[in-house]
């Protein structure tokens, strides 16, 4: 009886003393992954310094595949790994603006091929060792596509336009977390940074007045960087995919450790509120007709940018977990901001005779709503983690007042008077939009909890007014826009206090924009428009969010 007791003491001291097995990161495995971020273009400009623009702003969604292959010693993983992702994405701004009395262009890019090969680096910690934070680098490449497209031109010039479409390396940076759930199956959240020289590329030739002259053909350079957040799910080769974590509690715990924040096997909820600091931003491209009056959406008569629209916002949140792995979430949201510039650009304004004007105004009185409401499915989920696809809805509004008028080309012309801040314009917008997305949360510890959720808007709805306050007779644009696209990507790290209430830490992206659709010129006396004159419109809203949140099991 001495000896059993004995071995029963020595096995309870074992299981204290001896520590948990490191989880086996080795051997390779597939994937996939969505994700979505701002990217920006470079323009240079031939015929001297750019008077604005020259850069593309570009939202993209990115989905697509990796492979690679992991190499262990001890709790640290080396690995290869290669990737290729699809992108959705365009945007477009003015450039070759060196002067006002030169016809500028259009430009348009968007990539829709991204390759990586990196090596990487990690780190496994936590319970089992089941979580990897991870560094790698290599190089990348992109299939970039657009335009350089002279705007309005004086009458019996033809319209110069000129197109590129090419493959460049370049390199990529990323960081990331990975979190095995089981030997077969881990899912990872990760930031990318990529970065492209780019070649020469030609531009047509253009129109400059005073003198009369046509500045010949000539090249200009291009260079991009990517800033792009994924969520990505990995199958690992050689193991069980049905096998379950190698511990039967949900952590492996030490003498005197805090409890671990499980879900309960059944009906779940977690609610609690965010404040958002996020900078906003919304562009009108009013199109034109060519000189042989026929249709090309890329030339342009006018463009207004609202940018630097920098704001903070609070809102509510929820997230309902059935037994049976469907769930419903959402949130809803009321800001205000006070700060930003509108850049209104003009083309060929004959009655002053300049091929180029730009005025520069402020934002007041600024306000935005927004909501998203999504139901879903959980098709990989445990007490510590849950991997699960959604279908919902989203809506953004925003509104505010455009104050002042300076006048940036040609600068020997008055707008307003110095310190006239009179409200000159309003411009109100409305987007709707379905969400189809991924959604992943895992623990990283006993007490630390990533969450991530990924969704791609497949078509937008867009409705909005622009006021005119300072012409004879008060106007408004009726502005309507659908099709195109959209991303949204946020992501929270949270810490639990205790076994219901956590706080954190995250970052969101919001992108949309329309293909194109026709405005209308309204006053007191009715709308007139041309069908043919189209529109496109774009907004982005990105910044950091903290919260507090309360779970009931």
């Amino acid at each position: 009886m001495a000896l059993v007791t004995s071995g029963r003491a020595m096995a309870n001291l074992e299981r204290q003393v001896l520590p948990p097995a490191v989880w086996n990161w080795s051997g390779g495995y597939i994937g996939g992954h969505a994700g979505g971020g701002y990217g920006r273009t470079s323009f240079s400009n031939p015929f001297g310094p750019s008077i604005y623009g020259g850069s593309v702003d570009i939202p993209s969604f990115v989905a697509g595949g990796q492979i690679g292959y992991n190499w262990q010693n001890n709790s640290w993983v080396f690995g290869l790994e290669l990737d290729a992702s699809a992108a959705a994405a365009n945007g477009s701004n003015t450039c070759l603006a060196a002067s006002h009395l030169i016809v500028s262009a259009n430009c348009n890019a968007g990539p829709n091929l991204f390759a990586t090969g990196t090596g990487r680096i990690g780190y496994a910690f936590g319970p089992l060792g089941q979580t990897l934070a991870y560094l790698k680098a290599g190089v990348a490449w992109q299939n970039n596509r657009g335009d350089v497209v002279n705007n309005v031109e004086p009458e019996n010039q033809p319209q110069e336009k000129t197109h590129f479409d090419y493959g460049r390396v370049g390199g990529v940076i990323a960081l990331g977390l990975e979190r095995a759930l089981t030997p077969a199956w881990s899912v990872n959240v990760e930031y990318d940074y990529l970065h492209f020289g780019g070649p020469s590329v030609a531009t047509a030739s253009t129109v400059q007045l005073s003198p009369p002259a046509i500045l010949p053909a000539n090249t200009t350079s291009l260079s991009s960087n990517y800033h792009i957040g994924r969520v990505g799910l990995n199958y690992h080769f050689g193991v069980d995919p049905e096998a379950a974590p190698r511990s039967d509690a949900p952590y492996a715990k030490s003498a005197g450790s805090v409890p671990s924040i499980p879900d309960a096997p059944g009906w779940s909820f977690e609610g609690g509120s965010r404040l958002w600091l996020s900078r906003g931003r919304f562009q009108w491209d009013h199109s034109a007709l060519n000189n042989n009056d026929a249709l090309d959406p890329s030339i342009l008569v006018s463009r207004l940018t609202y940018h630097g629209l920098n704001g903070l916002s609070g809102e509510v949140f929820g997230r309902v977990d059935s037994p049976w792995g469907v769930f419903l979430k959402g949130n809803l949201g009321i800001g205000s901001f006070n700060k930003g510039k509108m850049n209104d650009e003009d083309w060929l304004v004959q009655q002053e005779g300049y091929p180029y004007q730009n005025t520069l105004s402020g934002q007041s009185n600024g306000r935005f709503a927004y909501y998203t409401a999504d139901a879903g499915y959980d098709f990989l989920r445990s007490a510590n983690y849950k991997v699960g696809a959604f279908m919902g809805w989203a809506y953004y509004s925003q509104s505010s007042d455009t104050i002042g008028c300076v006048r940036v080309a040609p600068q020997d012309e008055a707008c307003l008077k110095p310190g006239d801040t009179r409200i000159v314009g309003v411009e109100d917008t409305q987007w709707n939009a379905p969400r189809i997305g991924l959604s992943a949360e895992t623990m990283l510890t006993e007490r630390w909890r990533l969450n991530a959720d990924v969704a791609y808007l497949p078509w937008t709805d867009f409705k909005g007014r622009d006021y005119h306050l300072l012409r004879p007779k008060t106007t408004f644009d009726e502005q309507r826009g659908n099709g195109g696209g959209g991303v949204q990507i946020a992501g929270v790290l949270s810490y639990f206090l205790t076994q219901n209430i956590s706080v954190g830490v995250g970052g969101r992206y919001w992108a949309m924009w329309t293909k194109k659709d026709s405005d209308s010129l309204c006053s007191s006396s009715g709308c007139v428009g041309d069908p043919r004159i189209l529109a496109k419109y774009s907004m982005e809203r990105w910044g950091t969010c903290f919260q507090a949140s309360y779970k009931l099991n």
